[in-house]
């Protein structure tokens, strides 16, 4: 049974990764993992950044087109700044340079032309530089975290001897020898027949250096105080980090024969800019706030002046509007008291006439009354003169016929 060759292997966390391949092919065509991880970086990145630009009121298409050419143009960028700056492995084999899927990007060549590509693109579009280079480069960090992956892939991009917990050996038949130095050599190891060289794990540090970065950006990212706040905390945090990084690579592109990192000369050129550029901005931006504030005080002291006189004023509208419910009802209630003097005033009156109806009526009756006694008795007086009349002429006639 054949052994497998360990290849990769973090020596002090247990993590082995064995007969380590960087790519696949399909049919004659290989493909790399290298170039797959940095595709998946720029969608997610283009993601994160469509996602911060719809939250913020910003066109997600305007993302979609500036990530095509920034993309194109990163690349180029990525890889010139690379080229020029390792000049001697390339001159002598100038089709090299196109060979993309074996390596040799610099991040630092990306951003200045993904950089550029932003003034250009913002230009022409009549769009805020600040704000759209705040909304990508959230994105573009995240892409960094990811996109470091690729350097583990193939085995590139470390530091210099560790053995610290991250410490991570690589089989050094499967690493570009221009990147391992002398003191590498002398501290490898062999375990199995197999040579390691022992390392700092960089591309792991940068990874998570960034993924903290990205945090960082998307927290400011919603409580930011200006416009290219986000970038220029970018351009420093990333600068610190990769000037911390970059002295631990065995990879550093020099400047000429010097013995100079470049990339930690830009990384302190763009942190000390973007600090110096911050503190102004941020300077401005306190001034603008104070500005504002008093602003909004006096507009609130004016603000309270006319409610205060509103309220005075439906105060006021209020007491004469009482006064005069009270003057209305006053005179409803002396109306409703006068109507009730006169009520009583009535029954009153009406009592008395009804008093003198009834003693009218009584006395009239007993007038009546009398007469019609009167009357009677008038009657009798008549009946019984008749009467008598009639008896003395009935014997008036008596005596008449006896004699």
């Amino acid at each position: 049974m054949q052994t497998l060759s360990v290849d990769i292997w973090f020596v002090n966390l247990g993590l082995k990764f064995s007969d380590w391949v960087k790519g696949f092919s399909i049919g004659n065509f290989e493909i790399y993992y290298y170039g797959c991880i940095i595709a998946v970086s720029v969608l997610l990145g283009l993601t994160v950044a469509t996602i911060v630009a719809k939250k913020t009121g910003q066109k997600e298409d305007d993302y979609a087109e500036l990530m095509i050419w920034g993309v194109i143009f990163g690349i180029i960028g990525a890889r010139l700044y690379y080229v020029a700056f390792d000049w001697d492995a390339y001159k002598d084999n100038l089709k090299e340079i196109f060979n993309l899927r074996a390596g040799g990007l610099a991040i630092y060549g990306g951003v200045i032309a993904a950089a550029i590509v932003a003034v250009i693109f913002c230009k022409k579009k009549k769009l805020n530089l600040a704000q759209v280079l705040d909304t990508g480069f959230v994105g573009m960090v995240l892409g960094q975290c990811t996109g470091r992956w690729s350097n583990f892939v193939n085995m590139e991009c470390f530091g210099g001897y560790t053995d610290s917990l991250f410490a991570m050996r690589l089989n050094l038949e499967k690493v570009n020898s221009s990147m391992v130095t002398a003191e590498l050599l002398e501290k490898a190891v062999t375990v199995d027949g197999v040579t390691y060289i022992q390392v700092h794990p960089t591309f792991l540090y940068e990874s998570m250096w960034n993924l903290c970065l990205f945090v960082i950006l998307l927290l400011v990212t919603r409580k930011k105080r200006f416009h290219g706040q986000v970038f220029l905390l970018y351009l420093m945090g990333y600068g610190i980090g990769r000037f911390w990084i970059e002295g631990l690579r065995t990879d550093q592109l020099k400047i000429g024969s010097t013995n100079i990192a470049i990339s930690q000369v830009v990384s302190v050129v763009l942190c000390a800019a973007a600090l110096v550029l911050y503190v102004l901005a941020m300077k401005k931006a306190k001034a603008a706030e104070t500005i504002l504030a008093e602003a909004e005080e006096e507009a609130t002291e004016k603000l309270k002046g006319h409610v205060a006189e509103m309220i005075e004023e439906d105060r006021r509208m209020n007491e004469a509007e009482a006064n005069a419910m009270t003057e209305e009802q006053e005179t409803m209630e002396n109306a409703a008291k006068a109507a009730e003097e006169a009520r009583a005033d009535l029954t009153e009156a009406a009592e008395e006439i009804k008093e003198a109806a009834d003693f009218a009526a009584e006395d009239a009756a007993k007038s009546a009354k009398e007469t019609a006694e009167e009357a009677e008795k008038a009657v009798q007086d008549a009946a019984d003169e008749a009467l008598s009349a009639a008896q003395a002429a009935g014997e008036a006639r008596t005596e008449k016929i006896d004699g």
